[in-house]
């Protein structure tokens, strides 16, 4: 199984524990994904992100709605956490989230380690990767990067999105 890396570091205008405190609400996860995934978080609100926790949830790829199951694996707050994918569309997925506080700012860290399914229809799975898998994946990170700027304060480019913004207090998201 060959495993593929994307990595992104984004520095946001808020204090350690507000961001912190957004990310571990699995429902704020629709507020970052591009609509055109038609994310929808399966399991009942209020969806606390804790170790052991198993979230449910549905994308939409190639216009075919997608389940997928992730687990907390990890979960060491305010600084890091793990989501893991049990089931869903890749043969592996480990994304790592780590916050690190830089005076009033917080620098925000993803690392996705994954893997493709073996069984794409005879597609080389390099040439998938190169030609669909990475750049989709850029594009969601990007459309991530970009809202996330906006609701907290800080970004290299320009808001991508009028997505709805947190409560920077709570991290509930306002309407």
């Amino acid at each position: 199984m060959h495993t593929y890396t994307l990595n992104r570091k984004q520095v946001v205008s808020r204090p350690l524990e507000n961001i912190f405190t957004f990310f571990t609400k699995a429902e704020n996860l629709a507020l970052i994904t591009p609509p055109s995934l038609a994310f929808r978080v399966l399991t009942p609100s209020p969806v606390t992100v804790e170790r052991g926790r198993i979230i449910d949830y549905t994308i939409r790829l190639l216009g075919v709605e997608v389940r997928w199951r992730s687990m907390i694996t990890t979960y060491e707050p305010p600084l890091y956490f793990v989501d893991e994918q049990i089931m869903g569309p890749y043969s592996f997925w480990h994304h790592a989230h780590t916050f690190e506080r830089r005076g009033t700012s917080t620098v925000i860290h993803d690392q996705v380690r994954y893997a493709l399914p073996l069984c794409l229809s005879g597609i080389p799975q390099d040439l998938l990767h190169r030609l669909y898998v990475r750049p989709n994946l850029q594009h969601i990170f990007d459309y991530r990067r970009d809202v996330i700027a906006r609701m907290f304060g800080a970004s290299d480019r320009p808001a991508a999105t009028d997505a709805p913004v947190p409560n920077i207090q709570t991290g509930e998201v306002l309407a």
